[in-house]
């Protein structure tokens, strides 16, 4: 038997002798997502947030697909935290992308060098936004002078492959008739000449 503490006033969702799983709230209100996360793991987080997103949603009468839901969660759960770098060149406490990391550790097992682990994290929206690759795309989100600063210090290139960061420089997006396959399609309408 464990004992656990509620916020005073907060009313109890199980009572004595309910079987609860780890990660099953106690009592009403929400739940510290990390918390999920930790417990849990990505699936359940992913899920915890997106019912308390479309609930919010809904409640005011709001239809909304998940996909646009799942997608904001998706780039919070987009970073590791190194917990022990192995032998990669990654550093203790370092927030990684979770596609270069495993990349990186895909690299390190085929040169037989023991890889890197890593806990999944998840960021809020705004240091979510900041943390992208893209520093135009982050300069436009939030604190402007310090990302530009820090990238002219980093001598950082912007590869300029996400949408918003061409939008910002006014080329065309890199999607739909944007892309570069479609940009030389000549369409040609039967009957009449070129």
């Amino acid at each position: 038997v464990r004992v656990y503490q509620i916020p005073y006033g907060a009313r109890l969702t199980v009572e004595n002798g309910s079987r609860v799983e780890a990660g099953d709230p106690l009592c009403e209100g929400p739940i510290n997502p990390h918390d999920i996360l930790r417990i849990k793991g990505v699936e359940g987080v992913e899920a915890y947030l997106l019912q308390e997103v479309l609930k919010v949603y809904r409640m005011q009468g709001v239809d909304i697909n998940d996909k646009h839901i799942e997608i904001i969660i998706r780039q919070m759960l987009r970073k590791v935290k190194v917990e022990d770098p192995g032998d990669t060149d990654l550093l203790p406490g370092e927030l990684v992308d979770i596609f270069e990391f495993e990349d990186i550790n895909k690299r390190a097992i085929q040169e037989g060098k023991k890889p890197a682990e890593a806990r999944r994290v998840l960021l809020g929206i705004t240091k979510a936004s900041l943390a992208t690759d893209s520093f135009l795309s982050a300069a436009s989100f939030q604190e402007t002078a310090r990302v530009l600063t820090e990238a002219a210090i980093k001598g950082k290139v912007d590869p300029l492959i996400g949408l918003k960061e061409n939008v910002i420089i006014g080329k065309l997006i890199p999607a739909g008739t944007g892309m570069k396959r479609y940009r030389n399609i000549k369409i040609k309408v039967e009957g009449q000449e070129q």
